[in-house]
C-alpha cells in the first residue's frame, strides 16, 4: 500500500502531523488507538469519518518511517 495517497503532512495542518487526508485525524491518534487495543471495528465506530483502508495506510506509514528511520541509524 502507498500510504502518500490517504496520509498528508502539511505544516499548517493539524500541527504539522501526518494525518488522513481529507479528515484531519492524525496518524498518531490512530496507531494510540491500535496500541490500546482497541479494534479497528472500534476505531471506526469511534471515527466515522475512517475507513478501513485508511488505517492500513496509518500503519503502512509507521512501518516505512521505521524503516527510513532504521536506515538512517545504521547505513
Amino acid at each position: 500500500m502507498n500510504s502518500q495517497d490517504r496520509i498528508a503532512l502539511e505544516p499548517g495542518q493539524c500541527g504539522g502531523k501526518p494525518c488522513i487526508r481529507g479528515v484531519r485525524i492524525t496518524v498518531d491518534d490512530v496507531l494510540e488507538y491500535l496500541a490500546s487495543g482497541m479494534s479497528a471495528q472500534a476505531i471506526m465506530d469511534t471515527l466515522p469519518d475512517l475507513t478501513q483502508e485508511d488505517l492500513r495506510a496509518c500503519l503502512a506509514f509507521a512501518a516505512d518511517r521505521e524503516r527510513k528511520l532504521v536506515a538512517a541509524i545504521d547505513p
